[in-house]
């Protein structure tokens, strides 16, 4: 990798994921609506902590943190490196203030440069690569928790950013379009290799490559549309409990409204719905994939259409005859390690392993995932109800 090219990604993904911000009132950056929402302020120093605390800390003789007390605020889940404020406590803290954080992050990058013009070694390399995987990850949040911080506020702004910003609002809905017409893709029976090998980067939790044999099948080429979630619900799809896990079902009871997340009834639109977006509240779309839905959804669907949920293995064998990139896609995998997997070393190994537990994998990504942030062997995951992030639905039959 050279350096000019890490130097240059680096300030690149610093400076987008402030311009993500950039349009925000002061107070938009503060609010915590729900558990799995981070304050905008939030993530901003997060990304800062996580390059000061994993490469300048370690690695640059004299340095000396910007302010100990940031350490508790906005260290996530590293509990090798401390205490740190609960993830529910996040949204109540208003201190220290938006340009303080700012004032942080010029710190870091100020101190981050001599580094990044100077001989690294592979190692060091290979952990501020990581790090700006890292913020790219936080700038999917970023889209996704703004969302819901504006969708949840009664008024129902859009997210406006300016034309220099680094998403495109509109670019939501061209990637909604559908293209062409549904067809069932063949599973070959047999053996396939899955898992990240050779060179570029990837996560520790998409390794070792492996071999593992499936079932003859079909993948569908093209994602669940609302008109055919619509159809789900208007045959009474949430209130038969046959479609449903128990976890699921408990989960339905407890919805004020029973339809994908933003969704609201408006007698004026066609289908009857609208849906909050980024750029407003606006009708839904029959023929664009369904959106922000959790596993027990997608997984009530497949039953009640006669499908199924495909494999994470199903989906990365067929990836490459697969239009994806516009939802993460729902799989029935649960997220485990795969035989042999060796978590990142040193003050990293925290990164993934530590949630291979009652959580299931996605595919795919989304229109809010950083531009070449993700491949086929890309492996994000989630708890079951969970369905804030962009997520839809690509199903599998058998035979």
């Amino acid at each position: 990798m050279q350096l000019k090219s890490l130097a240059t990604r680096y300030l690149a993904t610093r400076r987008r994921t402030e311009r993500l911000c950039a349009s925000l009132a002061i107070e938009d950056h503060v609010p915590q609506p729900i558990l799995e929402v981070s304050p905008p302020k939030w993530h901003l120093g997060h990304t800062a902590w996580f390059f000061e605390t994993v490469i300048l800390k370690p690695h640059v003789a004299g340095y000396r943190l910007y302010d100990p007390v940031y350490g508790f605020v906005f260290n996530s889940y590293y509990e090798s490196q401390g205490p740190h404020a609960e993830r529910s406590k996040r949204g109540d803290m208003s201190r220290p203030t938006v340009k303080q954080v700012l004032a942080y992050r010029a710190h870091v990058d100020d101190a981050m440069q001599p580094l990044l013009m100077g001989p690294l070694d592979s190692e060091l390399a290979k952990l501020i690569e990581l790090g700006i995987q890292h913020e790219q990850q936080h700038q999917e949040l970023l889209i996704t928790d703004i969302k819901v911080i504006l969708g949840t506020n009664p008024a129902l702004p859009p997210f406006n950013p300016d034309v220099e910003s680094a998403v495109d609002v509109q670019l939501e809905h061209r990637m909604d379009m559908v293209d062409g017409q549904e067809r069932w893709l063949p599973i070959v029976e047999g053996v396939h290799q899955v898992g990240h090998a050779g060179a570029g980067f990837a996560f520790d939790n998409e390794q070792p490559r492996h071999s593992v044999f499936l079932a003859s099948g079909y993948i569908r080429s093209t994602l669940v549309t609302n008109s055919e979630y619509l159809a789900f619900m208007e045959d009474d799809g949430y209130r038969r409990y046959e479609f449903w896990h128990a976890e699921g079902w408990d989960w339905v009871q407890s919805l004020p409204i029973r339809a994908p997340m933003y969704w609201q009834r408006c007698p004026d639109a066609a289908s009857g719905w609208s849906v909050y977006t980024l750029d407003g509240l606006q009708a839904v779309n029959p023929d664009t994939p369904v959106t922000h839905i959790n596993y027990f959804e997608a997984h009530a669907f497949c039953q009640w259409a006669g499908w199924r949920l495909p494999t994470e293995f199903e989906w990365e064998a067929m990836a490459d005859h697969l239009n994806y990139g516009r939802r993460w896609e729902w799989t029935s995998s649960a997220y485990s390690p795969y035989p042999g997997f060796r978590p990142f070393h040193g003050q990293v190994a925290e990164y993934n392993g530590k949630f291979m537990l009652n959580q299931m994998v996605l595919r795919g990504g989304s229109f809010a995932t950083p531009e070449g942030h993700t491949r086929s062997t890309y492996r994000n995951f989630f708890y079951a109800p969970l369905r804030w992030q962009y997520t839809g639905i690509r199903p599998a039959r058998d035979p």
